[in-house]
This record gives C-alpha cells, sequence and structure tokens, in this order.
C-alpha cells in the first residue's frame, strides 16, 4: 500500500494527481470537513492534535486507531491511502506510521520511523496517537520509542507532501 501524506491545503491537488483508493482525514473537532474532488471512501476521524490528555480539548483515543486501522485494512496492497490534516506535519504523519507499522509487523519500528524522517523532514508524529497504537498493536513501546528518536522535524508552517510505502 502507498501512504500519501499532506496538509489540507494539498488535498485537492494531491486526489486528484495521485487517484487514491480512500481518504483520511484527521480533523480538530470543530473543523469542517473538505469537499472531496474525487469519489472515494473517506473516513474523518475528529480530535485535537495534542501530545496529552488536556482539559478542554479532545483527545484521541483507542476507538480512533481502531477506525483507522479497519478502515485501512479493507484496501488491499498495491492500493493508496490519502491521509491528511490541518498541515501535514502532525496527526496525518503518525496515521501514516501506524499503518506501516500495522502492514509491516515484522519490520523494525526504527527501520519505518527512519523512512518516515527519509520522507518528510518536517514531520513531528503526533506522540499521544502513536503510544494508543503501539498499544494496540502490540508493539510494546517500540514505536512510541522508534518515534521519540527521529525527535521533531525541521521548522516548516506547513508539511509538504510525501509518500511513505509499505510493503505487503
Amino acid at each position: 500500500m502507498t501512504l500519501i501524506v499532506c496538509a489540507m491545503a494539498d488535498l485537492a491537488d494531491q486526489a486528484e494527481r495521485r487517484r487514491p483508493s480512500g481518504i483520511v482525514s484527521l480533523l480538530n473537532p470543530d473543523q469542517s470537513a473538505p469537499e472531496l474532488p474525487i469519489n472515494v471512501p473517506w473516513l474523518v476521524l475528529r480530535f485535537n492534535d495534542i501530545a496529552v490528555p488536556a482539559e478542554g480539548l479532545v483527545s484521541p483515543d483507542l476507538d480512533t486507531v481502531a477506525r483507522l486501522l479497519t478502515f485501512a485494512a479493507a484496501f488491499p496492497p498495491g492500493t493508496s491511502l490519502l491521509l491528511h490534516c490541518w498541515m501535514g506535519i502532525s496527526r496525518s504523519p503518525a496515521a501514516a506510521f501506524i499503518l506501516a507499522c500495522a502492514r509491516n509487523p515484522s519490520r523494525p519500528e526504527e527501520a519505518l520511523a527512519r523512512a518516515l524522517r527519509l520522507a518528510a523532514p518536517s514531520a513531528t508524529p503526533n506522540p499521544f496517537l502513536v503510544r494508543l497504537a503501539d498499544d494496540r498493536l502490540g508493539r510494546d513501546g517500540r514505536m512510541s520509542a522508534a518515534i521519540a528518536r527521529i525527535g521533531r522535524g525541521s521548522e516548516a508552517a506547513v508539511g509538504k507532501p510525501f509518500v511513505l510505502a509499505t510493503t505487503p
């Protein structure tokens, strides 16, 4: 599976150019969903981009991760998913990393995190979402550790679109 990641501002262009098999929107709870330029299966996940629970904000939870994994599992190898969030820096790169780990259960998390960093120098995957997926996928903290080791991405106001390939 090919994972295409971008900011909301690049969604229409990336969808039209790349023609993904499905789209995942990771949005704030009060954010309007974008209009899609193509008709494909679409999953909208709503939570704030936070690293730890905070009063008055919506945290991702295990259901969020389960919905992401279930949606992606419906797409066979050779297809593509376009994942986007507001800026393309935190939530959508985290979702791409999660799906790469899910599709590659025997590949080391470090290798997948390094591939993410090479593809997206500005990515700073949401650690809360990664931690939840780490638990759900039974990776025993290795996903979170790998993301912590690649550290914060380079400074960017908006992430540039990137592609992360998974093998199976």
